[in-house]
């Protein structure tokens, strides 16, 4: 069991006081799929977003674990939760890659940013014929005297219609080659970079997602992160953290669900008793109890795990799994306990199953999941 500092307690009451206020009026926002622009602002006051980054660039020198933390607060009071997707995918996305494999030039040049949420991260990996078959992607990046030149498109890229700066992974070898995927940073004034307008979706319609077009886009050679082929281990970095913080949001989000469906299973009465009396609501709740504590085991064993430096490929697969389900499971169970009421916009219950729906596909679909955990298991 962990313990947590008073300086970690300090941490995550601030997110819980900022998240509060981010997801103020989140209804309206969603249904207009608007950004909360606002929620932007107080979080880049609250310096949160340089969590896991060193204190030398802006950031706050937390580990993994406080940062899970934190962000788990943020999830449990912040009723915005593509706001709180779009905050998990800048951390991700541009500053996780950037501090363990970017150049001194690099980190220099682009974590502070990153730290004060000046400039906004995303990251381009999929493509139309290629989400999760990274052997398949099609964008190219050519070298030309001191730069690369990317030529491509990218699709579902969360934070694009909004983003400053890009994370791109593109083919710099043969097809089919593990070592032939490599890591760009591409500013979004780059000429012959083409932003698509957002992509209307079903769920986290406030967090926005686009496409993005490269026609010969040059980059410098010193923007590569790490070292030319090594995409595919910079992406399986950053996948983890990816997981990780994306995920113990939506803890924070199921906790904070099981406590409004437990203050109305008491309250609403039918037949001349509280719900929560009746074996079929209370199953309910149970197992509503069962996916938190379990999600919660799974999310903290992993990431100490990580910290320790161990093989946590089969627990990142698990991990993803169980939150993503445990979480949709959660959504629905939500929607049954309050009946109408939770079938009703105005109660924001059928946004939480939107958008709890998103989590089982992306980081890696589920099958891909299982399919990964069957070949750790040797089938």
């Amino acid at each position: 069991m962990i313990t947590w500092t008073d300086e970690q307690r300090a941490l995550r009451a601030a997110a819980v006081d900022l998240g509060a206020a981010a997801g103020k009026d989140h209804l309206d926002r969603d249904a207009a799929a608007e950004f909360a622009t606002e929620g932007w602002a107080l979080i880049r006051e609250s310096g949160l977003l340089g969590l896991p980054f060193p204190a030398e660039h802006g950031g706050l020198d937390a580990d993994l674990l406080t940062t899970m933390y934190v962000l788990e607060g943020l999830g449990e009071s912040c009723r915005d939760g593509g706001f709180a997707f779009s905050v998990s995918t800048h951390m991700v996305s541009t500053g996780i890659p950037l501090r363990r494999f970017g150049s001194a030039e690099l980190k220099q040049r682009y974590l502070p940013g990153v730290c004060s949420g000046g400039a906004i991260g995303a990251h381009a990996i999929s493509e139309p014929d290629a989400g999760s078959d990274m052997m398949a992607m099609r964008t190219t990046a050519e070298p030309d005297g001191d730069h690369w030149v990317l030529t491509g498109s990218k699709s579902f890229v969360s934070n694009g219609p909004i983003a400053d700066t890009f994370v791109v992974y593109a083919r710099t070898g043969k097809p089919g080659s593990p070592s032939a995927i490599s890591t760009f940073l591409v500013d979004r004034d780059s000429p012959g970079l083409r932003v698509g307008t957002p992509i209307a979706k079903m769920g986290l319609r406030t967090s926005p997602l686009g496409e993005l077009f490269l026609d010969g886009v040059r980059v410098p050679k010193a923007n590569v992160i790490g070292s030319v082929g090594a995409g595919f281990l910079i992406l399986d970095h950053v996948m983890k953290w990816e997981i990780l913080l994306s995920f113990v949001i939506n803890l924070g989000e199921m906790e904070h669900r099981l406590r409004r469906c437990l203050e109305y299973a008491r309250t609403r009465k039918q037949f001349g008793q509280a719900i929560g009396s009746f074996q079929a609501v209370s199953t309910k709740l149970v197992d509503m109890r069962v996916g938190v504590e379990t999600s919660r085991k799974w999310l903290y064993d992993t990431a100490e795990k990580l910290t320790a430096r161990r093989n946590v490929t089969t627990d990142i697969a698990i991990t993803k799994l169980v939150v993503s389900e445990a979480n949709l499971a959660s959504a629905l169970a939500a929607v049954q306990v309050f009946g109408g009421y939770g079938y009703m916009t105005e109660y924001g219950i059928e946004k939480d199953v939107r958008n709890a729906v998103a989590g089982p596909i992306y980081s890696g679909t589920s099958e891909i999941q299982r399919q990964r955990v069957a070949a750790m298991m040797g089938l």
